[in-house]
């Protein structure tokens, strides 16, 4: 009995294959970038990869995708290495599964099945679980029929955690009644979060917001800024539940900083529509942060791949400053600009300029000043409260003395008592 546990424990042996088909659009070939990161990702999972080898040809083989001649190498290099899963790079479909599966004679993921593999263990938040449960129904919806026979049920196996092996024997409809009812739940954590937004629209409080590429720094950053306490260890996906913290700027404006979850090339479809619940928030927030892992030779493509996702998401007009991190491990010239900074949220350089960076976006084209309003004109006073980030009031022997930041369409109703603009 102990030995068993301990076979069901040991990590698994992953061969690793890809597929460069000049018919495939340029984001979905595999590359030595790629298949690193596919390495990485098995790594995050708790396995093991032990080669790789990258299929070049004009397009996907119908059947078994990397073609027959390649499959069979691939079987070889498998049984040499007491290979336990062979994971490919690219999505295949559940033909092509079924078939890689009784080839090779070993379990076949995905990189989308991987990733909700690496999902599902780290969700912590019911609503992050419930978001992962949803993408995993529907990643597993169209591939119920003959592939799950080929599954052992090794406890902890990578591809087998979270609804995969205990809806096994369900049929379709059962398991679009799942996918209905987890909709449902999402549907009423949006609705949640719509009231909460409100709520800090009417009092006024910006909202920051951090993206990025999984693995860039984004928790780091917040740990920095906020003393949030998030774990940040250099890993793949290491945070997905979304966290926000207060946090105060210089001119003592109070925004809330919120950390998103981390994004990566081939992200599955299913995890981005699953995710809009919580990535939803970047379209309502009054900046972003994308933040950039400097240090990484592929920055300006894994910038491009979130720059996408932004754009996937309808948030491509919000004010976005560029956040270099890691600028200590780069030894080259550092990006410049007007929208641009440069930090390092291991040692804390860059910070201050970061936080000047963020309240200078908050304020364009709005208005700071000092501004004497009558007693007679309480109503004025009651709406700077209600619509502008008050920095301060104090009562003179005539008047209301308030300095605020006042937004355009405000302005022009109290720029009469505008006693220094700063």
């Amino acid at each position: 009995m102990n030995e068993s546990k301990e076979i069901k424990r040991k990590i698994e042996r992953a061969a690793l294959a890809g597929l460069s088909a000049a018919s495939m659009d340029a984001s979905e070939r595999s590359t030595d970038i790629s298949m690193e990161e596919l390495a990485a990702l098995v790594e995050t999972a708790g396995g093991e990869a032990v080669g790789a080898m990258v299929q070049n040809r004009a397009t996907p083989e119908p059947r078994s995708f990397i073609g027959d001649g390649k499959v069979q190498e691939l079987k070889e290099f498998i049984q040499a290495n007491d290979c336990d899963l062979a994971v490919f790079d690219n999505e295949l479909s559940p033909s092509q599964m079924r078939v890689l599966q009784e080839d090779l004679g070993v379990k076949v993921l995905d990189r989308s099945g991987l990733i909700l593999d690496i999902f599902a263990q780290r969700a912590q938040t019911r609503e992050g679980q419930l978001q992962v449960e949803l993408a995993q129904y529907k990643y597993l919806l169209p591939r119920l029929t003959g592939m799950w026979t080929h599954l052992e049920r090794q406890e902890g196996a990578m591809g087998t955690r979270g609804p995969g092996e205990t809806q096994l024997e369900s049929d379709r409809r059962h398991i679009r009644r799942k996918i209905q009812k987890l909709e449902e739940e999402l549907e009423a954590v949006r609705k949640v979060r719509s009231t909460q937004r409100r709520a800090r629209e009417k009092n006024a409080v910006p909202v920051v917001a951090l993206v990025g590429y999984t693995n860039a720094g984004k928790s780091s950053i917040l740990n920095r800024l906020t003393d949030a306490g998030i774990p940040a260890n250099d890993r793949l996906f290491d945070t997905l539940d979304t966290t926000t913290r207060h946090l105060r700027l210089e001119n003592a404006q109070e925004v809330l900083l919120s950390d998103t979850v981390g994004f990566i090339r081939k992200l599955p479809t299913q995890l981005v529509e699953a995710f809009k619940a919580t990535l939803e928030e970047l379209t309502y927030a009054d900046v972003l942060l994308h933040v950039i892992d400097l240090s990484n030779p592929d920055w300006e493509s894994q910038a491009e791949i979130v720059d996408g996702l932004i754009r996937e998401l309808g948030a491509e007009d919000t004010p976005t400053l560029r956040v270099f991190n890691k600028c200590d491990r780069y030894f080259g010239i550092l990006p410049h600009g007007e929208d641009v900074v440069c930090v390092s949220a291991r040692t804390g350089e860059g910070m201050d300029a970061l936080t000047e960076k963020v309240a200078a976006l908050l304020n364009r084209g709005k208005h700071h000043a000092v501004l004497r309003i009558p007693y007679q004109r309480g109503d004025l006073v009651d709406l700077l409260q209600r619509e502008a980030a008050v920095l301060k009031l104090e009562y003179a022997e005539d008047c209301t003395v308030i300095e605020a930041v006042v937004k355009p369409e405000l302005w022009g109703r109290v720029k009469e008592f505008a006693a220094e603009v700063l």
